[in-house]
């Protein structure tokens, strides 16, 4: 038994070291298997994309999409989610047959680095399967995307509070702490200054009239959840230092701006309809770079399995795989998810027009949504060790 495992992990190290042709037929190599996997997701949803904007007249064609209650504009809704079915069915099962795989040398292993013809034929099926079911799944698969879409969102926060917060530990180390100490200082100090120009960018932009209300009040929570992140991380007992709210601050405007760049262009206090006829270049290049940031933040959530492990402190083997196989499908088929809603605005039933992505009043409110959240989290996180070793304390003298 020995002797097939030693075997094995010879003909694995050889096909490691050979050219990335011979890796991508034979399957060797896990790194390059997860870029293989984020360009089948940046296809899937390009796909999407393309139903819904020019998809019409082939999908018109089909009957069973003409049962679509919206019409023609909900059939491009329908057909986008469609091909987000798929696209989850696709890494679902990628999930179900690599979970619990733990050692290069397995059989499951081999299966997610390597037998590409079969997923590729397999990816295709699953494609043009969802186009043959009745109206009422695809409707029903809508909903439950909502919740998929969440739990996408929910992931990526923890990813990045995580990354954040074990930026500003390596930091703080011994080992680094002297050497990283001015760099702290200016990031930190970058990350302020970026903070308060965009607060008042987005003051100038979007609330040119005192009747923008609801603008004024989510750039001005914004200040305020930025004011509260630097206030807890500085508190005596936490002492957390100025580098993780600043970086949070970060996210939370970037959260405040995309949910005001999500309302609708007919908006008074949010002037796209001037500029669209003038720089419908600037629109192209806008959703361009919203599909790549989303597939890139969807594949380095995907690879950071670790911020979810309980047991942080077990040593790494050799043979271990580099990441965790099945988190990584499941943050692509809940990103599946999260991308559809994108493209049809989070509602089965709104008209999106041409070259945009997440917009509509209830892009607004799920942006708003999760950067109060995003806040809520990370101060809990900042909060929730010392409320533990307080009531351990507690307990310990009773």
């Amino acid at each position: 038994m020995e002797g097939t495992t030693n075997s094995i992990k010879d003909r694995y190290a050889k096909l490691v070291e050979g050219s990335w042709f011979s890796q991508f037929c034979h399957g060797s190599n896990p790194w390059m298997a997860r870029y293989v996997y984020g360009l089948i997701f940046l296809i899937m949803n390009l796909l999407a994309w393309a139903v819904r904007d020019y998809g019409h007249s082939v999908l018109a064609e089909m009957r069973r999409l003409k049962e679509c209650k919206g019409g023609k504009e909900c059939l491009g809704a329908e057909g986008v989610l469609r091909v987000s079915l798929g696209c989850f069915m696709f890494y679902f099962i990628m999930f179900l047959s690599t979970a619990g795989t733990s050692k290069l040398h397995e059989r499951r292993e081999y299966w997610h680095s390597g037998w590409w013809s079969a997923k590729i034929l397999t990816m295709i099926v699953l494609i043009l399967l969802p186009f043959l079911v009745p109206a009422e799944v695809i409707s029903l698969y809508g909903e439950v995307a909502h919740f998929g879409a969440g739990v996408f969102l929910l992931i990526q926060l923890v990813s990045i509070i995580s990354f954040i917060t074990w930026l500003n530990d390596c930091c703080q180390s011994e080992k680094y702490s002297d050497r990283c100490q001015i760099h702290v200082m200016l990031l930190a100090t970058t990350a302020y200054v970026v903070c308060i120009v965009g607060i008042i960018l987005m003051y100038i932009w979007y609330t040119p009239e005192p009747s923008c209300l609801l603008n004024i009040f989510f750039i001005t929570w914004t200040l305020v959840l930025l004011q509260l992140m630097t206030s807890v991380s500085l508190h005596p007992k936490v002492n957390a230092g100025f580098l993780t709210p600043g970086f949070m601050g970060l996210y939370v405007v970037f959260l405040c701006w995309s949910a005001i760049r999500s309302e609708p262009p007919e908006e008074k206090c949010i002037r796209k309809a001037e500029t669209a006829t003038k720089g419908d270049w600037l629109t192209i290049i806008s959703f361009i770079v919203a599909v790549l940031t989303i597939v890139i933040a969807t594949f380095s959530t995907g690879i950071d399995s670790k911020c979810f492990q309980f047991r942080k402190d077990e040593a790494e083997k050799e043979d271990d795989v580099p990441y965790g196989y099945a988190f990584f499908h499941f943050v692509f088929a809940t990103g599946a998810m999260y991308f559809a809603m994108l493209l049809i605005g989070w509602n089965t039933h709104h008209s999106m027009k041409k070259w945009t992505i997440d917009v509509g009043w209830t892009s607004t409110w799920v942006r708003i949504v999760n950067e109060w959240l995003a806040a809520c989290v990370y101060m809990w996180m900042l909060v929730a060790p010392i409320i533990w070793k307080s009531r351990q304390a507690t307990e310990s003298q009773v």
